[in-house]
């Protein structure tokens, strides 16, 4: 039996403030796609979304912080304080995630990023 959305989400956010890159792709389908919510298509499968993350995870300081969450079917949606190494210094972005969960695997994740605090 495949993993809850809830489970499947939260595998999601441990292995990326792990930088655990394997961890996180493990819970992506093969051909998930990412968008900016309402917006373009970011990234279609796991050979455009890997390289996303692997340039994430030199940040010394990436951390993604977990305000609240909301679960509605296969929909999971977090909202998110993320620190991150920006060019001009440590600060924090607000990030809104839309997931869509199918057969234990993220097959779309939509983002909207909020403020961002230098």
């Amino acid at each position: 039996m495949p993993a809850s959305p809830l489970a499947v989400v939260q595998a999601q956010l441990d292995a990326y403030n792990a930088k655990d890159l394997d961890a996180l792709m493990a819970t992506y389908a093969p051909d998930a796609q990412q968008f900016a919510l309402h917006d373009a298509l970011l990234a279609q499968g796991h050979d455009q979304i890997r390289p996303r993350y692997e340039a994430r995870f030199v940040e010394p300081d990436l951390h993604a912080r977990l305000l609240s969450r909301t679960v509605l079917g296969n929909f999971v949606t977090d909202l998110e304080i993320v620190t991150r190494n920006f060019p001009e210094g440590k600060g924090t972005v607000e990030m809104l995630c839309v997931y869509e969960v199918v057969d234990g695997r993220i097959v779309r994740a939509s983002f909207a990023t909020g403020e961002t605090r230098v």
